[in-house]
């Protein structure tokens, strides 16, 4: 059995000339036990599954180092991309600063408006506006 989780999946079986699409697919399990017929079931997939473009591990690591220095944590305190920087201690003052050194480190500009409260969420923001920097 596999699984898959996509927008449209498109299938065309080896020896038949029908092709079968599936559009707006969350989640669908594909079993062929030694059949001729392919079956797949749909199952919704739970919020809290779902995968956004995730930055680069060295991205999240940057931005872990940056906020590790700007909170003055010690070494073997675990600070990871799902690590939230009020968890980690950080105040209003504290994410505005951790925020000007990202500024600084990556060379770009993080609006207000921009919701951040996870380094993962940090980290995906600074790849997005290095991208449409580079563009």
């Amino acid at each position: 059995m596999a699984s898959i989780a996509a927008s449209s999946i498109s299938m065309q079986p080896r020896h038949a000339l029908a092709t079968t699409r599936a559009s707006g697919l969350k989640l669908a399990s594909f079993v062929n036990q030694e059949r001729n017929n392919l079956s797949f079931r749909l199952r919704p997939v739970p919020a809290r599954l779902r995968i956004s473009c995730a930055a680069k591990p060295e991205t999240v690591d940057k931005v872990c180092e940056i906020a590790r220095k700007q909170l003055a944590l010690s070494s073997d305190e675990p600070v990871t991309g799902a690590s939230k920087f009020s968890d980690l201690g950080a105040d209003s003052l504290d994410t505005v600063e951790i925020v000007m050194g990202i500024e600084e480190e990556f060379g770009v500009t993080i609006k207000e408006d921009n919701a951040i409260t996870t380094v993962q969420d940090a980290a995906d923001l600074i790849e997005k506006l290095c991208r449409a920097k580079g563009a």
